[in-house]
């Protein structure tokens, strides 16, 4: 496959393993998972689809710089930012001391008064780079707020921490008590 076609076909997956199954008739595991047959039965039954092999599948999991997907047995998954279902479970893990979460201005009183909440997703998403979360902020606004979490203080203090990729972590709301709003945290200094 072409890098273009790549890119198209794990967009399509991110679109149906995070959001939409339903688009293709599919219904996921209470893991968020489908089997991979499954899924490539339902894609070359879509009449606006192009049919995909097992094989294709597999070069986007195994080429996504995201780690987007993830394969157990015969299933596929997205590994996180749902919108779906029930909680997508991952293992509980103890993170570093700090985190990064990349935002628009516009939810920042919001965030000040009832901290990081998950929102249309399942879990708050957090970044161990600043450039990541710079990145992740800027699908949401051209200057986004990069907010700083004390995330090991927060774990120590009961918060619910999980990393299904290298350089995210996921958690469960986070109280404002933990979240960094010092102006200099707050602004891209690009």
């Amino acid at each position: 496959m072409s890098p273009e076609e790549r890119k198209r076909l794990s967009k399509f997956l991110t679109l149906v393993l995070r959001h939409e199954p339903e688009k293709l008739g599919l219904k996921l595991d209470a893991q968020g998972f489908v089997g991979l047959s499954e899924l490539i039965e339902a894609i070359w039954r879509n009449p606006r689809g192009r049919p995909v092999t097992e094989e294709q599948i597999l070069e986007v999991v195994e080429t996504s710089d995201k780690q987007r997907f993830e394969i157990v047995g015969n299933k596929i998954r997205a590994r996180y930012g749902h919108s779906i279902g029930d909680a997508v479970i991952h293992e509980e893990v103890e993170p570093p001391e700090i985190l990064y979460h990349g935002t628009s201005p516009a939810p920042l009183p919001a965030i000040r008064e009832k901290g990081l909440l998950p929102m249309k997703r399942q879990y708050v998403h957090l970044s161990t780079e600043v450039d990541t979360a710079l990145q992740v902020g800027r699908r949401h606004h051209p200057r986004p707020i990069i907010l700083t979490v004390r995330a090991h203080e927060a774990w120590q203090a009961g918060a619910r921490f999980y990393q299904p990729k290298t350089r995210l972590f996921l958690s469960d709301a986070l109280p404002t008590r933990f979240i960094t709003f010092e102006e200099e945290n707050c602004h891209d200094s690009r």
